[in-house]
């Protein structure tokens, strides 16, 4: 790519961000692009390169306008390297990105030969209790090696991995019980805490490499959804293709495409993130955008419905399943619209919005309460009645400080820095309650 090129593809990069991080029309944007370029021109005339003049420009700009002050804090270490980038630099990093993805490669095989052997080895009611264990660990071991963690990270890191495998193994739990189940589903998000810990390197105190997890998290999920879907397009293909040649090819794809294709699909898409974070930043606020309302509309008609109800104790059992599930929802939507906002810019309409995501959530959550204690009293106590009211009573805590420092912030008491510090801090607890979760109930209620 030419000077000129290289030129006017930052000024893109530059554009695209401003209209990203904040609400403004395309004039003002055109204005302040005009305005950029003049500052290059200028440069230009005085002697600069291109990549040179753009980076003095946007600096200049940053002491007019926070979002172009934003970008350069972001953006100017890469251009730098990209300034002084000699060459065999150039090389180093290509065959760096090389050795990169064949570590990923080999992870990825990795990970779905232990899942196949964990099918061919393990009983029926063991493989769900032990699939994080059969995949997660590398995807730890891919950041591990990435991050060039110390030893005693490592060490760190081998510790949860090993003392959930015991717990998952020896306790005598009843095949197909309640308690197995709820291990089964609480352990892997035990467990990504832990790759957590190897994605920041170890540095778990810093808020923003929390944060960076936390926007991580939102990412890899979209990639590995994308993946997923891709992947069951192809399949459907390629089944439909080898019937009309009245060959059933259903046995591989389940034995060997399915456990291969999941496991290293974890890999994968982290890899991509990794390496494609630009192209999620883009989707991140449009997801958080469709959905926020959409999941408050869901949560007035439940509401709604509930206040139709005679009694919270002839609440169906599955719709208080769903109801936390949808919780869980609101929860992400809520970490990843935190995670992918501009923090300078001020508040504005969709925080509004947010904030009735947020109340609207509470809401339910103090209703599913009620629902919950009233069907213990009346019933008493079993694994899933406890696990639930738990978990209600963590996102409780949550979700009524969240309205707070949102209410601050929206009249200009509170930062929004606030806020998402709270996130980050309480970050922890959703990890240590779920590995609560799969040592204490069990043992509460005798493996069944």
């Amino acid at each position: 790519m030419d000077t000129e090129a290289q030129l006017q593809a930052h000024i893109a990069q530059w554009r695209g961000y401003v209209q990203r991080h904040r609400a403004i029309s395309v004039a003002d944007v055109d204005e302040m692009e005009d305005h950029l370029r003049e500052q290059v021109s200028t440069l230009q005339d005085a002697g600069l390169a291109g990549d040179e003049a753009f980076l003095v420009a946007v600096k200049r700009m940053g002491s007019l306008d926070a979002i172009s002050r934003e970008f350069a804090r972001e953006h100017s270490e890469r251009l730098w390297k990209q300034l002084v980038l000699l060459p065999t630099e150039s090389e180093d990093a290509e065959r760096q990105g090389n050795r990169e993805l064949l570590v990923v490669l080999a992870l990825a095989v990795g990970a779905a030969l232990s899942l196949k052997a964990g099918f061919a080895w393990l009983k029926d009611s063991a493989i769900a209790v032990n699939v994080s264990l059969l995949v997660l660990p590398f995807l730890a071991g891919y950041f591990a090696w990435k991050r060039q963690i110390t030893a005693k990270v490592a060490a760190a890191l081998v510790v949860p991995f090993v003392l959930a495998a015991l717990v998952l193994n020896l306790y005598p739990f009843e095949s197909g019980g309640t308690t197995e189940v709820i291990a089964a589903i609480h352990a892997p998000i035990a467990l990504w805490f832990v790759v957590g810990l190897a994605y920041v390197g170890g540095d778990w105190r810093s808020e923003r490499r929390r944060m960076d997890f936390i926007r991580f998290t939102g990412e890899w999920f979209v990639y590995l959804t994308l993946l997923a879907l891709g992947g069951g397009v192809l399949i459907g293909l390629t089944v439909g293709a080898f019937e009309t040649l009245d060959l059933r090819i259903e046995p591989v794809i389940e034995d060997w495409v399915l456990p291969f294709g999941a496991a290293g699909a974890v890999i994968v898409a982290a890899w991509l993130v990794e390496a494609k974070q630009n192209v999620v930043e883009n989707i991140a606020p449009v997801l958080t955008r469709v959905f926020t309302p959409l999941t408050i509309v869901m949560l007035l008609a439940l509401l709604a419905a509930f206040a139709t109800t005679r009694s919270v104790i002839d609440v169906d059992r599955t719709l208080l399943i769903l109801m936390d599930l949808i919780l869980v929802l609101v929860l992400g939507l809520l970490l990843y619209s935190i995670s992918a906002r501009d923090p300078l810019a001020p508040p504005g309409l969709f925080d509004r919005v947010q904030l009735v995501l947020v109340i609207s959530a509470l809401a339910v959550d103090v209703v599913m309460l009620a629902a919950m204690l009233t069907r213990i009293a009346e019933f008493g106590s079993t694994p899933n009645k406890v696990v639930a009211l738990g978990m209600n009573v963590v996102l409780l805590v949550n979700l009524v400080w969240s309205v707070r420092l949102q209410v601050g912030f929206l009249r200009g008491r509170k930062g929004f820095a606030d806020l998402e510090r709270w996130q980050t801090h309480y970050l922890p607890v959703y990890g240590s309650w779920a590995a609560a979760v799969v040592i204490a109930i069990p043992l509460a209620f005798d493996f069944v």
